[in-house]
């Protein structure tokens, strides 16, 4: 089959995504809303995340302008304006997909929020239901318009005639974009929720001693808001530019491994257009089982989803690959992708094992409470780090394994095609993935929103189980995300190693070489000092937000006893202005630090790669740690508010050190540690964009 007919039915893929994710928004827009008091907290979310991305976003839109013209004048004067303004294309094509996936997402899950309250008067089973398809519009969202961006663009620039090469190296460029939108995308949301929960809670709970998502808390909306702008916008835009990321990189080898062989560059784009059509037939199975198991549930709709793409596979591989010049048979290479989906099922396992209530690391946290606050930290530290572990040996036995079933013993290139296959059948899951973690900000903001309602018991009865199953959910995204994140950074940084053979810059990355080592000392320091930037931002921003909150309590006669009500607005405003403020430095860590270093004369092309590989091992460990652990603290707390540790419960001084535990783990998680995996890829992207430019 032609190689456009191939192209094209990427794009149809995507479209479907697309459109399946419009069909979902009709349906949840049309269910009820509640009563006016429902209606009336919803809006205020919805304000305040639509205020707060759109702020966002014009600031990224100024950074993004000053790097298209960078990127347009860079390329058109070292290599022809041909490549120059197909790659600065290509970077806003892939900086405003991004940005869509996450605000169209972000859009419906601040809307299923509400009608999930109103849904959980009619049980658990139709407020599960309301609550995942909100979650899926994001999911899809993200992988539609992933493949439409990379596969509508590499037919349109193929149409005008460019060479292949000239193509990938536009697709590079689209890569760039969307990782950076990332970068701010997953700060900013991850400092905006943080410093608005560290600060409603910490004076809230502690100080006042009311509940959590107690309406008179003036930072409750704040809270809520960033609920959606980080767990939700922020994740979308994660995994967009991961997807795009390790597509685009799968492609660059395959045209080196084998030039001219075409099917192999568009092998990876059909990957993602079958899984799409199966992550569409796996949302179909999310359905509450007999057990009432909430997880189950949601496991079912996954393990379809991957069942469906591993049988998918194999006929496509066969029919696109079965004339492919490397050793590597299409049975081999099928099982490459078929790994893929193993190592899915193996971090989301592993991620479930450290961070869900009924298994021994959260509850040895829990345990540890009793004995006050600095002994659940040290439990809860122990636990992040040995998490690390069983992660770090899975991802490096499907590397392994994944190089010699495509032949690496006899063909490097062909080896690192296979780890790419596997790398992208991984990330091709992303649709059922993010449908999965969107759905936790739902139903957190649902069991918000019952609170600040005074809806009956009966009502927290439903949304109080779908939160905590979100809060684990959201743990193994995460993890994924990660997993992921190392296995596409893997790519990148073969694809930048061989972009340098192929430009005839033979260049030896030798652990006796010092600029190797510089290079890796500098990159092994980037995650750690990327990481402490973001956690001061979230310390900085809660730091405003308790001020805010104490002075309100102060100030405002009435609130305690529900005669007066809070400025919610004050406080979104105070968060949001905090996170724009801190977001802007360490989002640039990744794109300045690569720069320097590979245009420093006696630094150069090797110590730009020593960089890459330092930032990928200490910023996988680092992610890993920072995200397990701070979900165990969470689901420790949350262990303890359901009454399950015996004589502790909400108010106890156990719960007590809980909270401080979850109060640390909190940016921890959903703040630095996720915020790592774009920063790894965002350095890999501007050193292939630098190729031409080192010596």
């Amino acid at each position: 089959m032609d190689g456009m007919w191939l192209i094209l039915l990427a794009v149809v893929c995507g479209i479907a995504a697309i459109a399946y994710g419009l069909i979902l928004t009709f349906y949840i827009l049309r269910l009820p809303q509640g009563d006016e008091k429902m209606k009336s907290i919803a809006r205020a979310i919805q304000e305040g995340a639509q205020a707060y991305l759109n702020r966002q976003y014009s600031i990224i839109a100024g950074v993004a302008a000053l790097l298209f013209f960078v990127i347009l004048l860079g390329f058109g004067l070292t290599q022809g304006w041909t490549l120059g303004w197909s790659t600065a294309i290509g970077f806003v094509i892939g900086a405003i997909s991004s940005a869509v996936a996450g605000y169209a997402g972000m859009n419906v899950a601040v809307r299923a929020n509400v009608r999930t309250a109103e849904a959980a008067k009619g049980g658990l089973a139709y407020a599960l239901s309301v609550a995942f398809k909100g979650g899926a519009v994001t999911g899809l969202f993200v992988v539609g318009l992933g493949l439409i961006s990379v596969a509508g663009y590499y037919g349109i620039l193929t149409a005008l005639g460019l060479k292949v090469d000239d193509v990938l190296k536009a697709l590079v460029g689209l890569s760039f974009g969307g990782s950076l939108i990332s970068v701010f995308a997953r700060l900013g949301g991850g400092i905006f929720t943080k410093g608005a929960d560290a600060g409603a809670d910490l004076v809230g709970k502690i100080e006042a001693g009311i509940p959590e998502d107690d309406p008179r808390n003036p930072a409750v909306i704040a809270d809520n808001v960033g609920d959606n702008v980080g767990d939700d916008a922020g994740m979308a835009a994660d995994l967009f530019e991961t997807y795009a990321v390790t597509s685009v990189a799968s492609m660059v080898l395959a045209n080196l491994a084998m030039p001219g062989f075409n099917n192999a560059v568009i092998f990876p784009l059909v990957i993602g257009g079958v899984s799409i059509l199966c992550s569409i037939v796996g949302t179909l199975f999310v359905r509450l089982p007999k057990s009432q198991s909430i997880m189950g549930a949601l496991y079912r709709g996954m393990g379809v989803a991957a069942f469906l793409a591993a049988l998918g596979f194999l006929p496509i591989t066969q029919w696109l690959m079965a004339d492919n010049p490397t050793p590597a048979s299409p049975f081999a290479l099928w099982l490459c992708a078929l790994l893929g989906i193993l190592v899915t099922i193996g971090m989301v396992a592993i991620t479930d094992f450290y961070t869900a209530t009924r298994f021994g690391s959260v509850r040895k946290i829990a345990r540890a409470s009793v004995t006050g606050h600095a002994t659940n930290i040290i439990a809860g530290l122990a636990v992040s780090l040995r998490a690390t572990v069983a992660p770090i040996l899975l991802i490096s036995a499907a590397t392994l394994v994944a190089y010699y079933l495509a032949g690496g013993l006899s063909n490097n290139l062909a080896g690192l095609y296979g780890i790419a296959i596997a790398a992208t059948a991984m990330l091709s899951m992303t649709g059922i993935i993010v449908a999965i973690d969107a759905y936790g900000p739902i139903t957190d903001n649902a069991g918000g929103i019952a609170e600040m309602a005074d809806l009956p018991e009966s009502v927290r009865d439903v949304t109080d189980p779908l939160d905590a199953v979100g809060n684990t959910t959201k743990a193994v995204t995460k993890g994924y995300a990660i997993g992921s994140a190392g296995l596409a950074a893997l790519v990148l940084f073969s694809a930048y190693s061989q972009e340098l053979a192929n430009a005839g810059k033979q260049v030896q990355f030798l652990l006796s070489d010092p600029t190797v080592l510089i290079g890796l000392f500098l990159g092994g320091a980037m995650p750690f000092i990327f990481a402490a930037l973001a956690l001061d931002a979230v310390g900085e921003a809660a730091g405003a937000i308790i001020q805010e909150v104490r002075r309100q309590f102060k100030e405002i006669k009435g609130i305690m006893t529900g005669k007066a009500k809070p400025d919610y607005a004050a406080c979104v405003r105070i968060v949001t202005a905090a996170a724009q403020r801190q977001m802007i430095v360490p989002a640039l860590i990744p794109v300045l630090v690569p720069i320097i270093v590979g245009l420093i004369p006696f630094l150069g092309a090797k110590a730009l790669g020593g960089l890459l590989v330092g930032s990928i091992v200490t910023g996988i460990f680092v992610a890993i740690s920072m995200t397990t652990g701070g979900a165990a603290w969470d689901n420790a707390k949350k262990y303890i508010e359901a009454g399950m540790l015996p004589g502790h419960a909400k108010k106890s001084f156990a719960h007590q050190a809980a909270v401080t535990g979850d109060t640390v783990g909190d940016p921890y998680k959903d703040t630095a540690g996720p915020a790592i995996n774009p920063m790894i890829k965002v350095a890999n992207i501007v050193a292939l964009l630098l190729v031409p430019f080192l010596k």
